[in-house]
């Protein structure tokens, strides 16, 4: 039945009164994303969130300030940000976030944080299960932060994502209910297809320790058996939940983490996880990517080690057990010494195969190393790349420019270069930028130009060697444009912004910056906002990208 409902009539209408978050938000000189507001700038220091227009004028709650530790029965109204719940306490107008808790469902939950008009809880028991329930079919989705929203219908996941994107652009973007034509603005959401298997990259880290929920506590082991490789617990950066399947990751991906995961531990290897606090160790992560074979479509597989040094010695017998898969094309070992996290390497080797994978994307062809960037969800980059040419409207005969901000490895750009004049990039990363050029040069496109450089720190001169672009692009990550480059973007008045977005609460007041100006910086807007189509490309996270499409206002054409 929901899928046949209409989008629009599946919208909840909340009134928040007083949101000096909103104002943070629209009003900060940087990006600053949604996640990083506090839960009382949230809630707009006021208690009361109205889960309908009319119901305006029912009767104020008295002040309710739960004691951290107290247990409180708590209803989930809707999704936020990071998905997690928005709640009322039973019988209050007080606001509370708890994660993993559902629309519909009834719990109780313990207040963790408690700071004046805001609290957080961690949910105990649920009393009423959520209105939208299933099953989850990992065995992990229950601690495991990775998708967490795997035991709610995917019709209800895709739901609730395009209503934070209504939410936002309308509270946020100040787009509101009496903008007309705001209902044919916001598109209904595009679903994925492929609920599960989707992803061509997963990153597992080792650790020392595997992390256990309270229940299972007692089967704590020591020593080897005690090792971990898995995803990181929700909440910390040391202690790793041990996986030996991932439902979101390709099928020969799985193949090789059980063939690791089965020997690894072996103490005859000599092999030993790198601890984050203590810094001692050498296996820090397994990075797994999928490719394809361009010429027969299977599947490839680059596997890449990294390590916190370089002993390809060690690796042998995980590189002889794992290359006999015959997904397998590519083994890599990425070294880093450093103390920090972070799956770079300072030096890169090969240990088997071929130092590249290769991926198919709106007909070309793209070669992907072990730290290039690639759309995640091949099969839906497919979706969100079509809907970006059609908002480009290109005529096709060879005319316009375009300009491509935070172009990646250029994907987005080099798609539309078979059908402009020229494609100008920009991004910061150099990999980045020579992986650009790479692509461009397998797929013979010469009408692509690839410039590095920092679209935060743009001075008087950006500009100056490229040509008023006919479309812009700009795709850039979770902070958003900074205003710099707004400022930039109102003054070069290019006939077309096409603004891709994976974080809709900074898109939504760059959009508002783009339409309305910034009226305490004297800044004005010149664009109007012609279509907003958020598109699900990961199921059961709460991640949404969205395409924008805005049009220079008529009055300044």
């Amino acid at each position: 039945m929901l899928a046949t409902t209409p989008a629009h009539a599946l919208r909840l209408r909340y009134v928040l009164p007083t949101r000096s978050w909103l104002h943070k938000l629209r009003c900060s000189s940087s990006a600053v994303p949604l996640s990083h507001l506090s839960a009382s700038e949230l809630s707009g220091g006021n208690n009361t969130l109205k889960a309908n227009e009319e119901n305006t004028s029912e009767k104020k709650t008295a002040p309710y300030y739960p004691k951290r530790g107290q247990t409180v029965e708590l209803v989930c109204e809707s999704l936020g940000f990071k998905g997690k719940g928005i709640c009322k306490v039973d019988g209050t107008g007080f606001v509370v976030m708890c994660d993993r808790a559902l629309p519909g469902e009834r719990f109780l939950g313990r207040v963790t944080r408690r700071k004046g008009s805001y609290a957080e809880v961690t949910k105990i028991k649920t009393l009423t299960p959520h209105r939208d329930l299933v099953e989850a079919p990992c065995e992990y989705a229950s601690y495991c932060g990775g998708c967490k929203a795997q035991n709610l219908s995917y019709e209800a996941q895709v739901r609730a994502k395009e209503e934070q994107v209504y939410e936002l652009i309308t509270h946020v973007g100040r787009f509101s209910d009496n903008t007309p034509g705001l209902e044919t603005v916001l598109k209904p959401i595009v679903p994925c297809d492929t609920q599960f298997n989707y992803r061509n990259k997963m990153e597992f880290s080792f650790g020392p320790q595997r992390w256990l929920p309270v229940e299972m506590l007692g089967e704590r082991e020591d020593g080897p058996k005690s090792f971990a490789l898995g995803l990181h617990a929700p909440g910390f950066f040391d202690k790793v939940l041990n996986v030996d399947k991932c439902l979101l990751q390709s099928e020969p991906a799985n193949m090789v983490l059980a063939a690791v995961q089965d020997c690894w531990r072996d103490p005859e290897l000599g092999l030993s996880p790198y601890n984050a606090r203590s810094h001692a160790g050498f296996l820090k992560h397994l990075m797994l990517r999928t490719g394809r074979n361009v010429e027969t479509g299977s599947q490839e597989l680059m596997v890449n080690f990294v390590t916190s040094s370089y002993k390809p010695e060690l690796l042998k017998p995980l590189v002889d057990k794992i290359s006999s898969i015959p997904e397998v094309v590519s083994i890599m070992n990425n070294v880093n010494s450093s103390v920090g996290n972070t799956s770079v390497g300072e030096q890169e080797y090969t240990l088997y195969g071929k130092e590249t994978i290769a991926e198919v994307l709106r007909g070309l062809t793209f070669q992907i190393s072990a730290n290039s960037f690639f759309q995640t969800n091949t099969h839906q980059a497919e979706v969100l790349y079509k809907l970006i040419e059609e908002c480009a409207g290109l005529k096709g005969d060879g005319s316009e420019v375009v300009l491509d901000l935070f172009c990646g490895t250029g994907t987005i750009g080099l798609t539309l270069a078979r059908r402009a004049k020229h494609v100008y990039g920009y991004e910061v990363v150099p990999q980045a930028i020579t992986d650009a050029h790479k692509n461009a040069q397998i797929n013979g496109i010469e009408n692509a130009t690839f410039i590095q450089g920092d679209l935060n720190k743009i001075g008087e001169d950006f500009g100056s060697n490229f040509p008023k672009p006919d479309i812009v692009i700009s795709d850039p990550n979770r902070p958003g444009m900074h205003m710099k480059l707004i400022k930039f973007l109102l003054n070069l008045k290019s006939p077309r912004i096409i603004y891709v977005s994976c974080n809709p609460a900074t898109c939504a007041r760059d959009l508002d910056y783009l339409c309305h100006g910034v009226e305490e910086k004297n800044i004005k807007g010149c664009y109007k906002l012609m279509s907003v189509q958020p598109v699900d490309m990961f199921p059961h996270t709460p991640h949404i990208e969205c395409v924008c499409l805005l049009e220079l206002s008529c009055v300044l054409l």
